[in-house]
């Protein structure tokens, strides 16, 4: 009726629509009200809508999901989470890896867990983490999550209960790595756990590598709690998660083949009733080690038989697995205990660091370390050349390439050949690409030595002002793809939100949609399943989807721009103000033309809309069992 209000407030017309069934896409208008979808057709009355939008020739389909972040540290000091949403990001799932902010700041006894724990392990600058301690005002995982509601929330976000968090909880910081907990502790660690699952929390995360250490004083050579549970703990207390339906998020102990096997039998309903969801980190093809892929494939296809009856996703990432290293402040530095020993020194403790690397007993296993399996006959040289190496730093200057250094004209040269001019120089004297080089070439001694020399003095001279990257993994596209393809696996291991200056995997979504774009409408429509539906299925979250009654979390994307399309070029080292500090991040331009986040337009045209940051769009998402009523779910339970 004419002068009555527009049934619709807004309408996209003319998308092709895929809607995260994997099913083709279709040419369809979409009418959003009141933050959901109202209606899908083929064609709907503009009339009806408060607001039009044609989106001809873009792609539609169900915001995306990042299910391995840590947004949990971000979220508090800038909730919009923009370096997701420009990326088509919606929905992040937080608290991997046993780490996390359910019970708080849990500052007790001088303790400070949130910068202890998560400094080394995700490589957040210990200022940074501090300012998201200050924060906190709860100390429970009800309180937790009902914060959410007071932020002005730019993607939803799915939190997990994690277990270092957990032990800290209920033994104190330094208890949970000094001893196992009594029976009383352990029966209120389930207790705590089956708490969460009622409040809605969609899993329970734990983590096993081994490289991953405290970072205060007096245990900077101590793993993090979870790294001390036994088995019968993590029995225990994922039984907590199988009961309910939940996730288990695990990393596995690498270093213990028969631990990985035996904790990954947590999934069998086989063996232990039901099964128990597990995704696990993660299938990617790291280049010194080929049969680590291997294995966890074979591993996945056991766990997931009709023998055992589990269900387990490994995760794989869409990129190559490219990492940025601040001298020897670095992920991969972690694995290696003599590397480690730098990395134990604060990140502006320059002094301590240069201590280390000048005592001849560290330098003599430094060099042990750098030369094993290079030279000479045995196995270790064997394994090296069957790419079977134990650690993922692969000792090669040819594949350590210098981003940034106070020698200008090393940007963008491997270390082989800034090595090799090296020796040339001290030879003849001549070679030398300018000044600076020059005058760096005469601070080397003479001879200069071997690699592992060169390297050391690089570290020596320039600590972290020499800023140098490496990939480690996932060089081969086409072994990506059928990763990311794997009906046994899941698209994710993202770790956005953490390495700040390491890693930039935000774009993995927009890499997995490029690599189907190459084949087809059809891949791409399998690319957006795996992206939405599927992970929203397995974590039990009402999102994924585009249909009538669906929140509306939607994104567009332009197909030409996604073709052409280089994340290479995309790479920044920007200052972010809300850390006061750089972070690595990728910046596509034009692939994402729109988000859309409980109806409301949160991206568009390259920018963020003004309302963005300042109005809440996301909602922190529970388990979709949670709305059910006590005595309905103890039944489905």
């Amino acid at each position: 009726m004419e002068g009555s209000a527009p049934r619709w407030d807004l309408l996209l017309r003319n998308a092709l629509l895929f809607d995260g069934s994997g099913n083709a896409p279709r040419h369809a208008d979409v009418a959003i009200a009141g933050g959901r979808i109202a209606e899908v057709a083929a064609q709907l009355p503009v009339a009806d809508a408060a607001q039009c939008i044609d989106v001809q020739g873009r792609w539609l389909m169900p915001g995306l999901l990042d299910v391995h972040t840590h947004f949990d540290l971000e979220v508090e000091i800038e909730p919009q989470l923009p370096e997701a949403v420009r990326h088509g990001t919606t929905t992040v799932v937080v608290a991997n890896c046993s780490l996390g902010l359910a019970y708080g700041a849990q500052r007790r006894n001088g303790e400070d867990p949130i910068v202890d724990c998560f400094a080394r392990v995700e490589n957040v600058p210990k200022s940074v983490l501090r300012k998201v301690a200050d924060r906190v005002d709860w100390n429970d995982s009800a309180d937790y999550l009902a914060h959410f509601d007071r932020l002005p929330l730019g993607p939803n976000v799915a939190p997990m209960i994690p277990h270092s968090m957990l032990r800290i909880e209920v033994m104190g910081l330094q208890a949970s790595v000094e001893r196992d907990p009594t029976e009383a502790e352990l029966a209120r660690m389930e207790a705590l756990v089956d708490k969460g699952m009622r409040e809605g929390y969609v899993g329970f995360s734990t983590d096993g590598l081994p490289f991953h250490f405290l970072a205060n004083a007096p245990n900077t050579q101590k793993q993090i709690p979870t790294q001390f549970a036994p088995f019968s703990e993590l029995k225990r207390l994922t039984g907590v998660v199988r009961r309910w339906g939940r996730v288990w998020q695990a990393t596995p102990p690498k270093d213990d083949k028969l631990a990985v096997f035996r904790n990954f039998l947590l999934t069998s309903g086989r063996l232990y009733g039901k099964p128990l969801k597990v995704t696990a980190v993660a299938a990617i093809d790291v280049t010194t080690n080929r049969l680590l892929l291997k294995l966890g494939l074979l591993l996945s296809r056991m766990l997931n038989s009709k023998l055992l009856r589990g269900v387990f996703r490994m995760q794989a990432l869409a990129a190559p697995f490219k990492i940025w290293s601040d001298g020897v402040v670095t992920p991969i530095a972690e694995e290696v205990p003599v590397l480690r020993r730098l990395n134990e020194c604060d990140l502006d403790d320059r002094a301590r660091r240069e201590r280390i690397m000048a005592d001849p007993v560290w330098v003599a296993e430094f060099r042990r370390m750098w030369r094993h399996g290079k030279h000479g006959f045995g196995f270790a040289r064997l394994k090296r050349s069957l790419r079977l190496d134990d650690n993922v730093l692969t000792r090669e200057l040819r594949d350590m390439t210098i981003e940034q250094c106070p020698v200008a004209e090393w940007s963008g040269e491997t270390m082989q050949a800034v090595y090799e001019r090296l020796l040339r120089w001290q030879a003849s004297g001549e070679g030398a690409c300018g000044v600076a080089e020059t005058e760096a070439f005469a601070s080397f001694p003479r001879p200069a030595g071997d690699d592992a020399d060169f390297f050391l003095h690089l570290l020596r001279r320039f600590d972290t002002t020499l800023r140098w990257w490496t990939v480690t993994a996932n060089r081969d596209p086409g072994k990506t793809k059928a990763l990311l393809f794997n009906p046994l696996l899941l698209p994710g291991f993202n770790d956005s939100g953490a390495h700040l200056t390491n890693m930039a995997f935000y774009d993995g979504n927009l890499r997995m949609l490029k690599l189907a774009q190459d084949d087809g409408l059809e891949w791409v429509a399998q690319a957006v399943r795996r992206l939405t539906r599927e992970p929203a299925e397995f974590f039990g979250l009402d999102v994924g989807t585009v249909e009538p009654g669906a929140v509306a979390d939607l994104v567009m994307i332009d197909p030409e721009a996604l073709r052409h399309f280089d994340p290479d070029q995309c790479i920044e080292y920007v200052y972010r103000d809300a850390f006061e500090h750089h972070q690595l991040v990728n910046r596509p331009q034009g692939v994402v033309a729109m988000v859309l986040i409980g109806g409301r337009v949160a991206w568009r045209d390259n920018a963020y809309t003004a309302c963005f940051g300042h109005d809440r769009m996301g909602r922190v998402l529970r388990h979709r069992d949670h709305a059910l009523s006590g005595e309905t779910l103890a039944a489905a339970v």
